[in-house]
């Protein structure tokens, strides 16, 4: 008997892929929330289950992309590159290493689970405040093509293990780095950072299948139901134009940001 949990839980697996198919991105940011709260899957858990179902998802915006010539294919190499060689080094021994218990801070008990969530609500904020923000130092300019390398490897791998802690692709963060360390044109940026997404978070995901015993039945059904939602959200771009939706949706996770920072910390 299917609970009504599990039918808002799968009913949001299908919002999450139509946000990502409107918008390029952000949605990823829902699905930890979504599995943890709505699901009751324990954190750690839950962040190993996101990598795949973002990785897949992605996967499918980065292949659109690439037949439509939105992918940089070098830049998303050397990006990708110290990205998933992170996130894998941070699922396979750093998250198992961390302690159920971590410390005691003024009477209350820090744990993994409290450590993991609070992070991410404020990775989440962050991500709320880049897609309200009107980014004018991202205006798409006709430049010759630069590379700034070791930035671009740094950022990398500062991606990577940001994501193998929370689970989320980090898409907020790799979007202004490839528009600002190798001057890609807006468009290119986000096709090239599905690619990267998709990479890092499958290769990140590998890490987990070697330490926790994965429900798979439950992981395709939510991942197929979140692709079904992705293609629905790049047929709706022919009729919405998804700029318009992404500071709603920034607010949006703004306020889910704060939501699990108070359920979390108080």
């Amino acid at each position: 008997m299917i609970e009504s949990t599990e039918i808002i839980g799968y009913s949001a697996a299908l919002i999450i892929g139509i946000v990502l198919g409107l918008i390029g991105g952000g949605g990823s940011i829902l699905t930890v929330p979504v599995l943890v709260y709505l699901l009751a899957i324990e954190p750690l858990m839950a962040t190993a289950y996101s990598l795949f179902i973002v990785g897949a998802a992605a996967l499918v915006g980065a292949i659109r992309n690439m037949q439509k010539g939105l992918v940089d294919l070098r830049t998303g190499v050397v990006f990708s590159i110290p990205a998933f060689i992170a996130v894998y080094l941070t699922r396979r021994f750093m998250m198992p290493a961390i302690p159920e218990h971590i410390a005691e801070l003024g009477g209350v008990a820090i744990t993994r689970d409290l450590f993991i969530m609070v992070l991410f609500g404020v990775i989440m904020l962050f991500a709320a405040i880049s897609m309200i923000r009107e980014r004018k130092a991202l205006v798409e300019k006709e430049e010759e093509r630069k590379f700034m390398y070791p930035m671009i490897l740094l950022e990398g791998a500062v991606v990577g293990v940001l994501t193998g802690i929370v689970g989320a692709g980090g898409g907020f963060l790799i979007i202004p780095a490839l528009v600002v360390f190798s001057r890609l044109p807006m468009k290119l940026a986000v096709g090239t950072s599905l690619m990267i997404i998709a990479v890092k978070s499958l290769i990140g995901f590998l890490g987990d299948v070697q330490n926790m015993a994965i429900d798979w039945t439950f992981l395709l059904i939510f991942t197929g139901i979140a692709a079904i939602g992705i293609l629905l959200g790049i047929y709706a771009t022919n009729f919405i134009e998804g700029k318009k939706l992404k500071k709603a949706f920034g607010y949006f996770t703004l306020v889910m940001a704060i939501y699990i920072l108070w359920k979390e910390l108080f």
